[in-house]
This record gives C-alpha cells, structure tokens and sequence, in this order.
C-alpha cells in the first residue's frame, strides 16, 4: 500500500486485503464476505483500532492510520533494534522504552521511536547486565530485560524525569522559549467554512497573535511556519526541538458534522497506559482560559497521539479553539477582536502554566467524548 493512498468505505483490492489482514491479527475480525472490500465490518474495525490508539476516528487508514496499523504489528524480540534514520517506530520499541524506564535507565517518553535517548538506555543496561554494550536490541539483550523488568505497574523514568523537568520550569515567562505552529499552510487550506474561511488562513492569523501577546509577557515565541511555507509534521516538529523551545502550542481550527456544535478542544501526546503530565496539565489550562471567552462551550482535553504531539520532546498541545463547521463561529473567527481575545486566553493559559497552576477540577469537563471531539486533520 502507497504510504500517500487514502482508503475508505467502497474501495476494494490488495491494499484493502492487507488492511484486514492487519485488523484481524490485532484482534479486530472482519466479516469474511468483505475479502478485499472495504465495507461495514472493515469500517468498524478501523474505528475501533483508531479508537484504542487515540488517533482520530474516522474510519478512514490514511497515512497516519497506516503507519499505525504496521507499528502495531511489532512485538518486543519480533526484529532486532538498533539506533539508525530513519528511526525504527513500533509496539516493541514502546515495549522496549517501557521496561527501560521500569528498571530506571532513562529510555525517554515511551513514544515508540526508537531515537538517541533510547539508545544510550540499552547502552546502559547492557553495561549493567554484564552484556557486551554495543546498543544492539537481539534476543539476549531481550531476555535480559524480560528477566528483570518489575512484576506489576510502578512510576517508570520517563514519568520521573517529566515530573522533574516540569518543576525546574521558571516560574514565570520572562525569556521562556515558545512554539507557535500555526496548522497547515501554503497549498493545503485545511477545513473551509460555508463561507469561505480557511483554517490555515485563521490559525496564522490567531498564531500571529498569541506569539505578539507572548513576546509582550516577557516570552521567546518562534513561529514555525510563514504564509509561505506548509512544512511537513516531522519538519515542524523537528525544528521546535532543534530550537530547544520549553512548549509547543499547535493551533488548528475544528469541525463536525453538525454545524451548530461549538466550543473549543485542546489535545496532548498519550496512549494506552501513558500520557505527557505537562501537556495535559498545559491542555486542561487553556480548556479552562478558553471556556472563559464569551461563555463558550468547552469540548473538553483529550489524549491524543497525534505525529506533532508524538515527535516533539517538550510539552505540547493541538488546540482548536472554535469549530469552523459552525457559521456563528466562522463569522466570529473573521473579527479581529475576537482571534486576539482567543490569543489571549492561551497566552493566559501558557503563563499559569509556567507558574505552575493547575486547572481546578470544574474547569474542564469534557462535555464531549473523546470521539465526538475529533482533531482537525
């Protein structure tokens, strides 16, 4: 299957044939009468898989879906894993950074991309294991690790080191290092409004202003792309950790399928069993700030494993602060003062956040379920 193809509900072939092949050994059955055809049960399944792996649920495998399907298929002994680039990402890398951090070797976020943090880990525990330490993942070093990984859940060292990290954070923005992504770009509008409004158009413009509001609190915003630019996940991801920034605010614009639902959703990095504390306390903050501007509704913060979210190393949140499908909201979204007031909020949000604040237990509550409440693609 082409890594660019989008398959959904009516296609049909070989593509189709190795989607159910992959749904079905991850547990997801498809109706035997649907071979090769994308129909009601394959629909179901992908949901499903979606759904469990905090993706967007849709029922559609595009790139992402795809990408997640064969990551899924990798079991911790399955292939040997090693540092390399592109990095290998999967299950067993995830496995792998998991019992790591159990023992106390600092394997990272457990993100399943198998990067330089993680590599100096197994050199570690190999040192400590008596093992020959040349950072290569075969069957000794993962029975070793089997051998000794604790019994039972437990704090694991990524959590440890993002609790530290986030208490060495200043108390206040005075010089902090921001990123402000504004979705999408040049070439690829993202949603458009019944009447004409882009998102790409409005999340520049609201970045724009939330990076102007955060200079004037004492912060250093980046803005990672321009009007002219739409550079890939990776590449923007890339950039905001190569700047070295503290937090990473994705701005994109909502939508759904009934055009009078309103309100504003914020998402952070996690999956089963883990999640980034500092983005999501970040989320629940802005969920909060944002609630705040004219009464709107809050769609509440949800773990997502969205590629912006998994493949930055700071605390990072997709904010989508009103739904673009809503006329009213698409009609406010073209005033001036009420994309700076929305900026402001986050801007709030960023430096309660820094203060180390943490959202009241009323302020989000999540209204929507985490699949009503979709990202924007």
């Amino acid at each position: 299957m082409s890594l660019m193809q989008t398959l959904s509900r009516g296609d049909r072939g070989g593509a189709v044939l190795d989607i159910q092949a992959r749904l079905g050994s991850l547990g997801h059955p498809i109706d035997p009468n649907e071979h090769g055809n994308f129909g009601p049960s394959t629909e179901v399944a992908v949901r499903t898989f979606q759904e469990r792996r905090h993706l967007i649920v849709d029922g559609i495998v595009d790139e992402h879906t795809w990408a997640e399907l064969v990551e899924a298929g990798y079991s911790l002994g399955d292939r040997v894993l090693y540092l390399r680039y592109p990095y290998f990402r999967g299950d067993d890398v995830r496995d792998l950074q998991a019992g790591l951090n159990l023992l106390g070797f600092d394997a990272g976020r457990e993100d399943g991309i198998f990067g330089g943090r993680t590599d100096r880990a197994v050199h570690d525990f190999q040192r400590n294991v008596g093992l020959p330490p040349d950072g290569i993942v075969g069957v000794t070093t993962v029975e070793g690790l089997r051998r000794l990984r604790p019994v039972g859940p437990g704090p694991g060292r990524a959590d440890v080191r993002e609790g530290e990290a986030l208490r060495r954070l200043s108390a206040s923005l005075q010089g902090a290092r921001i990123a402000v992504d504004a979705g999408h770009g040049a070439g690829d509008p993202g949603f458009l409004g019944a009447r004409g409004l882009s998102e790409a158009e409005v999340a520049l413009q609201i970045a724009e202003d939330l990076a102007v509001e955060l200079e004037s609190r004492g912060a250093v915003p980046f803005l990672l792309r321009t009007p002219s630019e739409n550079p890939s996940t990776g590449d923007r991801a890339a950039r905001a950790n190569e700047l070295g920034v503290e937090v990473l605010v994705a701005l994109h614009l909502g939508s759904d399928e009934d055009p009078a639902a309103a309100g504003a959703s914020s998402f952070y990095y996690g999956r089963e069993g883990w999640h980034s504390q500092g983005g999501k306390r970040l989320a629940e903050l802005i969920q909060h700030e944002l609630a705040e501007v004219a009464g709107r509704p809050d769609r509440g913060a949800h773990p997502k494993a969205l590629p912006i979210l998994r493949e930055t190393q700071m605390p990072a949140v997709h904010v989508e602060p009103s739904l673009l499908s809503n006329p009213e909201e698409e009609g406010r979204l073209r005033e001036e003062s009420f994309r700076r007031s929305v900026a402001r909020a986050i801007a709030g949000a960023v430096e309660r956040f820094f203060a180390g604040e943490v959202a009241t237990s009323d302020a989000t509550p999540g209204t929507e379920s985490a699949e009503s409440a979709q990202p924007a693609r």
